[in-house]
């Protein structure tokens, strides 16, 4: 039996309760966790503004060991420390062959399909962006699963396998931010500081951090912003006014709303690039006059994964934490338990912290 964080129903409280995991089929991984992250997205399947099949165990950012693998698997063995990936890609789909294994057409199969069943009543279980990373272990398809590199923290590397991922992404493929441009970041939660320390790591000058809350001030600025500003009506306008009157070469949308993504967009220079991380409902809708796409000539682009390659890039990622360069336990302002996960879900909605992440 393995103890799990389980979601009965959208909408509903997270539960603890124990878990029948089957021992890996052919071409699957059992993996148990060294630690999960508490990521918005994660929230957001809970509230039903992403879908997920329920009865369901969520998460989706962790790490850790290899216990046993399936008939086929040769890509790792018992005992390999690993970084989960949420959104493996096929290698043979029109997206994949393309070159875009972010956009693949059949990362979310494994989400469908149920994975273990309830020990008292005997429901089956979907598993949360097909990983069910809240528990103490999990089974999921070998290609979800990446070696991690020597010289990462075990614990901390849950990060890397969406905040970093992500992040970094978005500074690095997405918005391709160079050295000396200026960088405004709208929300300094855990993918938000990722992007920070992304900024830092690509050169950039003024890079502006933007939240709802005073407290993460102090984050921000050790994760390499420049200025820090509260969010307000003219947030656009004091950007503006930091960047030489011009607006940010670069910003990048952290939160998922209409009326900060349409901040971003206007805080961005003529000429510059806006890209949004963040997920928002369908309800959120954002409105542009056809002037001003003319005019301001700007690039307005979703990131999703921040358009990585897990696979080429966690090693890339790996080498810039051992020369100091990203510091993962940075970003991390809370280690709790899985009875913590439903305080973490308050935390995220009242605007408070960085990442929480799950210990076991």
């Amino acid at each position: 039996m393995t103890r799990a964080a389980v979601l009965p129903a959208v909408g509903a409280p997270l539960r603890l309760a124990e878990i029948d995991l089957p021992d890996p089929g052919p071409g699957q991984v059992r993996v148990r966790l060294a630690a999960a992250g508490v990521c918005h997205s994660d929230l957001s399947l809970s509230n039903g503004t992403l879908r997920q099949p329920v009865p369901a165990v969520l998460g989706h950012e962790g790490s850790g060991t290899v216990s046993a693998v399936g008939e086929g698997v040769t890509t790792v063995a018992p005992g390999d420390r690993v970084v989960l990936n949420w959104a493996p890609s096929c290698g043979a789909c029109h997206y994949c062959g393309l070159g875009e294994p972010w956009l693949c057409a059949d990362a979310g199969t494994a989400a469908t399909v149920p994975y273990a069943k309830l020990t008292d009543g005997g429901d089956e279980l979907y598993p949360g962006l097909g990983t069910a990373a809240f528990a103490e272990e999990t089974v999921v398809p070998a290609r979800a699963v990446l070696p991690l590199p020597d010289g990462v923290p075990l614990a901390d590397a849950a990060l890397l396998g969406c905040a970093v991922l992500t992040g970094y992404g978005a500074v690095h493929h997405s918005a391709a931010v160079r050295p000396g441009e200026s960088v405004a970041v709208f929300g300094v939660g855990g993918v938000g500081l990722a992007v920070l320390q992304a900024a830092r790591i690509a050169g950039a000058g003024t890079v502006v951090a933007v939240d709802v809350s005073p407290e993460k001030e102090e984050l921000a600025r050790a994760s390499g912003a420049t200025e820090f500003l509260l969010s307000g009506e003219d947030t656009a306008k004091r950007i503006r006014s930091l960047t030489g009157g011009h607006g940010a070469d670069v910003a990048i949308e952290c939160v998922g709303r209409a009326e900060t993504i349409r901040t971003a967009w206007s805080a961005t220079r003529r000429g510059g690039r806006t890209t949004v991380v963040g997920i928002g409902g369908k309800d959120q809708q954002v409105s542009f006059s056809a002037l001003e796409l003319f005019y301001f000539g700007r690039t307005l682009s979703g990131c999703v994964y921040g358009n990585s390659d897990p696979a080429r890039d966690l090693p890339v990622l790996a080498e810039h934490i051992r020369a100091g360069r990203l510091d993962l336990s940075a970003m991390v302002t809370g280690r709790i338990g899985l009875d913590g996960i439903p305080e973490a879900f308050d935390a995220m909605v009242g605007g408070r912290g960085g990442r929480a992440l799950v210990m076991f």
